[in-house]
């Protein structure tokens, strides 16, 4: 196993922008409805489509976008401090995650008042871009009760570490950690924590902080910062190395500089990253399922689609989609693919900006992507849940969880 030394961290989605607070009103509005996000709307059509030079796949799902107006995000849920994550447990019950170092069960439309978890102790919250960021259940949660974390820790390091419960509740000092990364600033933390398709846990680790990647961490294989982890945390303790990762260690793959949030899609396991930019652009990457570990997504020689310190080799792995900051705010969130109850949804992958609360939807059609801008919303959209049905959540940093219905 790796030990690294590497930096601090800073804004909750390593966001360029400020960190204030977002607008109390919990209505979230089609696109072409006349309430605006907080930044105007461009008349030019955005993110920007990538052409995918993949031979056209047989998918299910829609081949066209519903129409926006016929849909909403209800809220669901409001009051909560900071809320950047919502993971089922395989229950029918939810868990929203609190930056500052607590999870609430949510059930039958009720957040539980009392904690599941409360670790506030010893995350590290200093930073807008710190704290208990990522929250993964194993897939066999109702026999062993293990459940798995991401948090910023002593000296704002990432700790990935392993919980136990009893029923409703959970001894913070079941605590095992897994995983120690040291941060050499206080962002570019990743966060994401969750299991793929093949019982494995992928960790999503950003390249350290700062800005421009000025120790090289996206591109360099002798750190585990700028990466997507993979590790087996059922054959050995605290974890053992899954024999195909393509460098005989926890990378699997490399070249990113915050990937915020992961997903695969529950029906075809293929693998969305949403990549935050550095100051220009902001990025969707995708695998398909089955793709080997390895992939080199670019950072720091490409941002986006685009050249940032240029001289790449080649081989690197384009985005799906890219949005300019000017186009559309400033910091991605990446999202899931629909796959509940309205079929008219089934197989749009949904993704946002956390600056200005604008929501696109991404369809694979043939050999390119089609990209439409769905919903703008007055909301710091920190992350996206999805439960067992595959019903999709939006969570605000205002304190709500809306659900995507329709009207």
């Amino acid at each position: 196993m790796r030990r690294l030394i590497l930096l601090l961290l800073i804004p909750m989605l390593a966001c360029n922008g400020s960190d204030t607070p977002p607008p109390s009103t919990p209505t979230l509005n089609p696109a072409t409805e006349t309430s605006a996000p907080p930044t105007a709307i461009p008349t030019t059509p955005f993110p920007t489509e990538v052409p995918s030079t993949d031979p056209p796949p047989t998918l299910p799902g829609v081949t066209a976008f519903p129409d926006p107006n016929a849909y909403t995000w209800q809220l669901v849920a409001s009051g909560l401090e900071r809320p950047l994550d919502l993971q089922p447990d395989g229950s029918g019950r939810l868990y929203i995650v609190e930056k500052l170092g607590h999870i609430h069960i949510f059930q039958d439309g009720q957040v539980s008042e009392t904690p599941f978890l409360n670790i506030e102790d010893r995350v590290n919250d200093n930073s807008n871009e710190m704290g208990l960021l990522g929250l993964a259940f194993h897939p066999n949660y109702s026999q062993n009760g293990f459940f798995y974390v991401n948090y910023t820790g002593s000296g704002g390091n990432t700790s990935i570490s392993r919980f136990q419960a009893n029923g409703d509740s959970v001894d913070p000092n079941s605590e095992m950690i897994l995983l120690t990364v040291a941060q050499p600033f206080p962002n570019h933390n990743g966060g994401v924590v969750t299991f793929g398709p093949d019982g494995y846990l992928y960790l999503g680790l950003g390249d350290g902080g700062a800005a421009g990647d000025p120790f090289g961490n996206g591109q360099s294989l002798d750190t585990l910062l700028g990466k997507i982890l993979r590790i087996d945390v059922d054959s050995a303790e605290p974890y053992a190395i899954p024999p195909d990762n393509p460098f005989g260690d926890e990378i699997w793959h490399y070249g990113l500089r915050n990937p915020w949030r992961i997903s695969f899609d529950k029906l075809t396991d293929d693998l969305y990253i949403g990549d935050v930019g550095q100051n220009a652009w902001e990025e969707i990457d995708f695998l398909e399922a089955g793709t080997p570990g390895g992939a080199n997504f670019g950072w720091d020689y490409r941002e986006g689609a685009h050249d940032y310190e240029g001289n790449g080799p080649d081989g690197l792995i384009e985005p799906i989609a890219e949005y300019s900051h000017p186009e559309g705010g400033c910091s991605v969130t990446g999202g899931f693919v629909y796959r509940g109850s309205m079929p008219e949804w089934n197989g749009i992958y949904l993704y946002a900006d956390y600056c200005t609360g604008l929501v696109w939807g991404l369809i694979r059609s043939g050999d390119s992507w089609q990209n439409q801008l769905l919903f703008q919303t007055n909301q710091r959209i920190t992350s996206f849940g999805q439960d067992e049905s595959g019903e999709l959540y939006l969570i605000s940093d205002g304190g709500e969880i809306f659900r995507l219905t329709g009207n």
